[in-house]
């Protein structure tokens, strides 16, 4: 009985998450600004991504929400670097959910010009479990991996690769020190996701995220604005290789 009752009450606390997501997802994009939940394990290199991504951006105006359970350690690196960055703090919680953003997006004065499109960065809480359960108003899942973590993480944490819109494996300058198998992570990336491209990147080196910036600006300017008042639509699940 009590297990019927806890069942009821997590699909009623997943049916309002998923609710107020779509109205985030509908209410930014309309108005021009593109959702990216990134999310990975602690340690993969998730705010130096976004600072190298911020860095390369040609034409899209960045925003960043830090999700952390403690310390503000990571937003004020990113205003240091004059990066518009935010602080989510869920002190305990291992993830972020949609009231949590729909309340912060409220405070974020996203002032962009007219036509010009913006890119709101939702660092989530470092994580493979839980942030891969809610969806949090993004258009866009990015999903960082790394080479130190092994190449058996698709195998390990499948629902965040099948979910994952674009998947990034970082620190590729240290594969030549591990034993990394590339074609073993590979194999199992594509059972589970066929479409989401898979950039190699290197947060030493800078290497390949120019061609991620280019890719989530892409996706920015396929956002069907309606003129800033209606539905955008579902941001076209298109993916190029």
């Amino acid at each position: 009985m009590h297990d019927i009752r806890k069942l009821n009450v997590m699909e009623n606390i997943m049916d309002e998450n998923d609710h107020i997501a779509d109205h985030v997802r509908e209410h930014m994009g309309a108005h021009g600004v593109l959702i990216v939940n990134e999310m990975g394990a602690p340690g993969v290199g998730k705010t130096t991504t976004l600072k190298n991504i911020i860095e390369r951006l040609q034409t899209a105006k960045p925003f960043v929400i830090e999700g952390d359970i403690e310390s503000d350690l990571d937003t004020k690196d990113l205003n240091s670097l004059g990066i518009a960055a935010y602080q989510i703090n869920t002190f305990g919680a291992c993830h972020l959910d949609a009231p949590m953003i729909d309340h912060k997006v409220d405070e974020i004065d996203f002032d962009l010009e007219d036509k010009e499109r913006g890119i709101l960065f939702i660092e989530n809480i470092g994580n493979l479990v839980c942030p891969a359960e809610f969806t949090i108003g993004e258009h866009v899942l990015m999903l960082i991996s790394t080479v130190t973590e092994g190449s058996d993480k698709p195998y390990k944490y499948p629902l965040a690769f099948e979910k994952a819109d674009i998947i990034l494996l970082n620190k590729v300058d240290l594969i030549p020190y591990l034993d990394f198998d590339e074609e073993f992570f590979m194999k199992g990336v594509r059972a589970l996701n066929k479409t989401a491209p898979v950039f190699k990147v290197s947060g030493k080196t800078g290497e390949g995220y120019a061609e991620v910036a280019a890719w989530l600006e892409g996706r920015a300017a396929s956002l069907d604005m309606h003129e800033h008042h209606h539905e955008h639509g579902d941001d076209a699940h298109h993916h190029h290789e």
